[in-house]
């Protein structure tokens, strides 16, 4: 089961979580941000946030859309 992380207004599942250090050389070098898109991608995930520790790499879940002329039209043909 994926985990929900709601950020703001969005809601995303985690995919995977990654040490920050996971995309360093050495402790205190910042991450190479190419390496985490690379990642990112891999995963076929579409987002990636980070806390103290670790990148999130997350999926983001989109709200819930009714079409009307689909609806209106699916009711018409089953009738």
């Amino acid at each position: 089961m994926k985990s929900v992380y709601k950020h703001g207004d969005a809601a995303y599942h985690v995919v995977a979580q990654k040490p920050i250090q996971h995309f360093t050389k050495t402790f205190n070098e910042q991450p190479n941000m190419e390496y985490v898109q690379m990642y990112m991608k891999w995963l076929k995930c579409d987002h990636v946030l980070t806390n103290q520790t670790h990148f999130m790499f997350c999926e983001t879940i989109h709200d819930a859309e009714i079409v009307e002329d689909e609806i209106n039209q699916s009711n018409k043909t089953n009738n």
